[in-house]
Formats: structure tokens, C-alpha cells, sequence
């Protein structure tokens, strides 16, 4: 078991280094001169060339990578060129909203969509299913940002329940915290809860027609034990995978409803960024999100082993 984790966790290294290499080319080569857009049109050339000597980008493309490449080896995510300041210092001081934001929405939609998948599998064809499945394609098609406006329009302007924008840490209390969360969580769940209460169902669905089931049926389990001793653990591969990809979905909203709400997260950051063109902010951010989406994937599938044991071997 320990071999097959180290071996999981190695598999991870070549595909944080596809994105690294991926990023930097895009960013070099896509977007034109990092000098020029960190300068702006006031720039001189001595200046230009005195910023690209600064942070080494008159060498070659190859050579730029593999230094950059070599400081992230060490912890070292590179200078902001707007702010001056290591990137890696930028990312922590955003981090905490955004893992606030994603966690609050996962957390959420688990709570919420697990138990009315299993739900409508336990009735299929029933007016709870068919809504189900409305609801997921409602969820599917609205844009996070749509939602988010018009919940700041009702509970925000409207009501006056909740506050228009704005980020409270944690450490200032849970209720403004979660106050002021709670119209951005909203506007994120729909989705989430629309794709993993689809998965569920499906999947639930589909185990409850083995033959196990109808066996613990006939010896007279009652219905809660089949479906919550017997179905949802063995339904729980996919359901876990469908959480999974779901952080990627999870990371690009995050980008857009921090921007609706004002939220001082990375996803605010990498708008900041790459309107400001500091390509530092820009890559340590990508990095960082891919990293924490290969963990989470990790993560999901090490679990597949506490669910069936088969998957241990």
C-alpha cells in the first residue's frame, strides 16, 4: 500500500511540470514583452532594459525557464513586478479567503446534494427525481455571476440581510465571517450541487439494483440501512470522483464571483495580475491552483480504498 501511494504521488510530479512549462512559454510568448507591460507606455528603453536585467529576462527563453524552474524547487515563486514583493508572500496573504470561499461552497454542496441524490435514487421517477433533474440542468446553465447578482440585488439591496462585498477573516469572528461569505457561497453552490447530486443518483441508482441489495431486502434490512450501510458506500467511487473534478470547476468560479463580490482572494489577485501584466503573480497563482487540484485528486483517490477494499490491492 505504501509503494502504490508513493508511486500515486511521484505520477503527480510530470504533470505540475507539463503546467509549469505550459504556463511560462504561454506567458512569454503569448502575451509579448513582460518589460513593456510591467513598464507601461511612459517606459524608456534604458528603463525597459534595466527592468529586463533585473529579473533576468534578457536571457534566453530556456534559460529563464529553467531558473524560474529551479526557484520553485526551492520554495522561491519569483518578484512581483507591480508589488515588489515575493510572490509566494502575495499568495499567502490571499489564500485564506479563497479556501474560505472553497471550502464553505464544497462543504455545502456535499451536505446538500449527497442526501437528495440518494433521495431521488430511492424514488425514481418520482416528482422529487424529475425536479432533481431539473434542477441540474438549471445549475448547469446559469453563470455563477448571474446568480450573484441577483442574490446581492434580493438579500443584499433588497432585504439588507447580508452585506453587498467584502472579506472578514476568521479570526474576527464566525458570524461576520460567515456573513459575509455566505451571498458568495450561494452564488458558487448551484453547479456543484447540480453535478453532484446527478452523480449520486445515478450511481446509487445503479447499485441498488444488485443483487446484494435485493438479498438484504429479502432478509428484511430495513430501507435507511440498505441505502446508507449497503448502497452509498459502494456508490461512493464515482461520487467522490465527480467532488474531484469538481475542485477544477470550483477554482474558476472562485476567479470570477471574488471579482463580483470584492473578495480579496487569488482569484482578485489574478485578475489584478493579468490586467497589470505581472507574470510572476500570474504563474504562482496557476501553479499554486494546480497543486492544489493534483492534492485534492490524490487525496480522492488514496479514499477509494476505505470505500472498497479492492481498490487497496
Amino acid at each position: 500500500m505504501g509503494v502504490a501511494i508513493l508511486a500515486r504521488v511521484a505520477a503527480t510530479m510530470p504533470v505540475l511540470l507539463t503546467v509549469a512549462a505550459v504556463v511560462f512559454l504561454m506567458l512569454r510568448t503569448g502575451f509579448g514583452d513582460p518589460a513593456a507591460a510591467a513598464g507601461g507606455e511612459g517606459a524608456s528603453e534604458a528603463q525597459l532594459a534595466a527592468f529586463r536585467s533585473q529579473f533576468g529576462l534578457d536571457q534566453p527563453i530556456w534559460a529563464q525557464f529553467a531558473s524560474w524552474l529551479t526557484s520553485v524547487a526551492a520554495g522561491d515563486l519569483g518578484v512581483s513586478f507591480y508589488f515588489g514583493t515575493p510572490v509566494a508572500d502575495l499568495l499567502m496573504q490571499r489564500l485564506e479567503p479563497t479556501l474560505s470561499l472553497a471550502a464553505l461552497t464544497l462543504a455545502f454542496s456535499v451536505l446538500v446534494a449527497v442526501p437528495v441524490g440518494v433521495a431521488a435514487a430511492h424514488r425514481k421517477g418520482s416528482l422529487l427525481d424529475r425536479s432533481l433533474m431539473g434542477f441540474s440542468v438549471l445549475g448547469f446553465s446559469t453563470p455563477s455571476f448571474v446568480v450573484g447578482y441577483a442574490l446581492v440585488y434580493l438579500f443584499a439591496i433588497r432585504l439588507g440581510w447580508l452585506p453587498v462585498q467584502g472579506y472578514r477573516p476568521l479570526s474576527g469572528g464566525v458570524g461576520p465571517w460567515l456573513e459575509h461569505l455566505a451571498l458568495p457561497v450561494l452564488s458558487l453552490a448551484p453547479v456543484y450541487v447540480a453535478v453532484i447530486a446527478r452523480m449520486t443518483r445515478a450511481s446509487v441508482a445503479e447499485t441498488l439494483g444488485e443483487d446484494y441489495i435485493r438479498t438484504a431486502r429479502a432478509k428484511g434490512v430495513s430501507r435507511a440501512s440498505v441505502l446508507l450501510r449497503h448502497a452509498l458506500p459502494n456508490a461512493a467511487a464515482p461520487i467522490l470522483t465527480v467532488i474531484g473534478v469538481g475542485l477544477a470547476l470550483l477554482m474558476g468560479g472562485v476567479v470570477v464571483t471574488e471579482n463580483v463580490f470584492n473578495l480579496p482572494g487569488l482569484g482578485r489577485l489574478m485578475i489584478d495580475a493579468v490586467v497589470g501584466g505581472d507574470y510572476p503573480v500570474v504563474q504562482g497563482v496557476i501553479l499554486a491552483s494546480a497543486v492544489v487540484y493534483v492534492a485534492v485528486n490524490l487525496c480522492v483517490d488514496l479514499t477509494y480504498g476505505l470505500f472498497d477494499p479492492r481498490m487497496r490491492l
